[in-house]
Parts: C-alpha cells; sequence; structure tokens
C-alpha cells in the first residue's frame, strides 16, 4: 500500500511517515524545496521502504510527478502558517495562506482522488487543525483557511460518499503539538509595531481561557487522541471508522499534548 504524505520534512507528516513506514507501508515523504529534501534524506536514509521527492503543492510541475504515482492513502499535511493580529499582517501573507492552505492542497487532493475513483478505492486525510473551531487572537489567518478546508473536505466527503463508499474523506484538526512549525507561529505572531502592544497580557489570559475550554468541550466530534500519531493511526485504519473528523484537543491546562 503506497502512502503519500505532503509538508513531510518535519512535524506531523515525518512522524506519520517514520511510523508508518516501521508498520510496513510504502510510504512517499515530499518536501517544499531542494535544500528541505537534502536533510529529509539523510534522515531516512536507512529506511528501505520510504521514498522522498521534491513536491511544493503551489507548483503545477511538481503537481505532474503525482501522475506516475500510484496513491492508495494522501495524507494532505503541507501548510504554511503566519502570526499576527489580522489588521496588522501583511496582505500578500494573507494571500500566500489561502494560496497554499487552501487552493493548492484542493488541486492536490482533486489530482489523487480522480485516480482513486478510477481505482474503486482510497484514502484522503486532510490535515486541519483545532483552531479552526476556536478564534484565538493573533492566528485569524491560519485559523481562516483552516476552516475553509474543513468545511470543503467535509463537503468533498459527502460528494465522494454519494458515488463510492470505499473512498473515504478524513478529517484530522490537531490541538498544540510542539513542532517547529507552531513554534514559528507562536513566537512571530506579537509584532512590535502593533497598536495591540500595550495589552498583551490581557490576550494572553484570554488565550488562556479559550484553550482551557476547549480541552474541556464535549460536542460533536471531539475525540481525545492516546496515540502520539494520530495521522498514522487513521492511515492504518487503527482509529475509529467513518467519515467522522478527528478532533485533538490540547490538555486542560493548555499544554501541548505531544513533544515530536
Amino acid at each position: 500500500m503506497n502512502i503519500l504524505i505532503t509538508g513531510s520534512a518535519s512535524g506531523l507528516g515525518y512522524n506519520a511517515g517514520i511510523n508508518l513506514a516501521r508498520e510496513g507501508y510504502h510510504v512517499f515523504l515530499t518536501t517544499e524545496n531542494d535544500k528541505q529534501l537534502e536533510v529529509l534524506n539523510d534522515k531516512v536514509k536507512n529506511m528501505d521502504n520510504i521514498d522522498t521527492f521534491k513536491l511544493d503543492i503551489t507548483n503545477k510541475n511538481d503537481l505532474k510527478k503525482l501522475e506516475k504515482k500510484d496513491i492508495d492513502i494522501l495524507i494532505s499535511n503541507a501548510a504554511v502558517g503566519y502570526g499576527g493580529s489580522i489588521i496588522d499582517i501583511d496582505t500578500e501573507k494573507f494571500r500566500h495562506s489561502y494560496e497554499v492552505n487552501v487552493l493548492s492542497n484542493f488541486e492536490l487532493i482533486k489530482k489523487v482522488i480522480n485516480k482513486m475513483i478510477e481505482k474503486g478505492n482510497g484514502k484522503i486525510i486532510i490535515m486541519s487543525s483545532i483552531i479552526s473551531n476556536i478564534p484565538i487572537p493573533f492566528f485569524g489567518i491560519y485559523a481562516g483557511t483552516k476552516a475553509s478546508i474543513t468545511m470543503t473536505g467535509k463537503c468533498l466527503r459527502k460528494e465522494i460518499k454519494a458515488i463510492n463508499k470505499n473512498i473515504k474523506v478524513c478529517i484530522i484538526e490537531p490541538g498544540l503539538y510542539k513542532t517547529g512549525f507552531n513554534r514559528f507561529m507562536i513566537e512571530n505572531k506579537y509584532n512590535e509595531e502593533t497598536i495591540f502592544k500595550d495589552f498583551y497580557d490581557s490576550i494572553r489570559n484570554l488565550e488562556n481561557e479559550i484553550l482551557d475550554f476547549s480541552a474541556k468541550k464535549k460536542n460533536r466530534a471531539w475525540f481525545p487522541c492516546p496515540d502520539r500519531d494520530p495521522a498514522a493511526g487513521i492511515a492504518a485504519g487503527r482509529k475509529r471508522k467513518g467519515n467522522l473528523n478527528f478532533v485533538f484537543p490540547p490538555s486542560k491546562d493548555g499544554e501541548y499534548i505531544v513533544d515530536l
């Protein structure tokens, strides 16, 4: 079984790939650029069932590489994130976030899922974020993209279910994993020139209240995750069957639930 994971140079994507390869799956790990690919190749050089290649999902020539790949499971994980106030953040970063996190991700999904429809089976796993459900200050741009990909993924799920119930569309909404990606957003969310600079303490208190509330939330499809690697668990079929959302909130004190 062939599994393609985008944005797998590090963090959740890399972790899922390593775990799935150890379980015997053939895994394609991809990176946005050649520099990341060199580092990744060195990390996985002793693992026979991992292949790597550059896949910038915004690059149409890179997407053409998928035409020769037989993909059984896609973990759509590539994303960018910019912290900062909605009124402070540069418009180009706003545009780039939607280009990568929404438009390019679904361009990728379209290419893969059409081949799954031809085969009659497959699984699409969309990596969204818990932040798509919770308005946290200074993460509005990222939250907006993840809310968009979550809802679009839900619609895709219903569309595909109407024509083939053997093709699954799952959405993972992770909580606060300690990855380089999350760390970058957290460390860069406050602009020294922002009009909010005198209100940081009250904003942090509000963030803590939101995180505490999210940890206690029990409605709809919020499932705590005992597995260190939810993406690998769902790809391998260990998690709940069906087309539900899988949401992994942070612990009740707002700390990271997994340190990768």
